[in-house]
Order: structure tokens, then sequence, then C-alpha cells
């Protein structure tokens, strides 16, 4: 396992500290969550990274504002006329 640190300003850490009364969790979090925004660090992957199950990275991620990369209403509508035309046949 890897150990990374660097170095905060003070008044960072501190507002850090407000947030957290465990500044290096929160820094990792906050690190692991940003990969996971940019597509490189899977679901899973997020999940052992913070000891979390599904469950939990599911509302980590709600917190943090990481939505999903769900389907908007047309793409599903479309998905759902395939499979339609595909059972018809």
């Amino acid at each position: 396992m890897a150990t990374i640190s660097f170095d905060l300003p003070d008044s960072v850490e501190r507002h850090l500290a407000t947030l957290s009364d465990n500044v290096d969790a929160a820094a990792k979090e906050a690190a692991v969550v940003e990969l996971y925004r940019q597509g490189q660090l899977s679901h899973g992957a997020l999940a052992e990274c913070l000891g979390l199950s599904r469950t939990e990275v599911d509302a980590l991620l709600e917190r943090h504002g990481v939505a999903e990369d769900l389907p908007t209403v047309t793409e599903f509508r479309e998905q759902l006329d395939a499979i339609r035309n595909r059972l018809r046949r």
C-alpha cells in the first residue's frame, strides 16, 4: 500500500479540521472521489480504497455531488423501443 503525503497551508488544514476529525482521511476521500469523477478509478476500487460497501460509496458520491452516468430520458426511451422491437421478432 502506498503512502502519499503533501503539505497544506495552515489555513486549509484548519478548515479541513472543521469538516472532519481526521484531516488525512478527508484528504484521501477527496482525492479518490476526484479520481472516480475523472473516470480513473472504478466504483469497486473507490469502495476498496475507503473500506466502504457499495451502498456507502453511493451515499458518499451523492454527498460529493457526483452523479452516476445515467441515460437521459430520450436514451432510455430509445433503449426501450429497441427492446420492444426485438421482442416482436
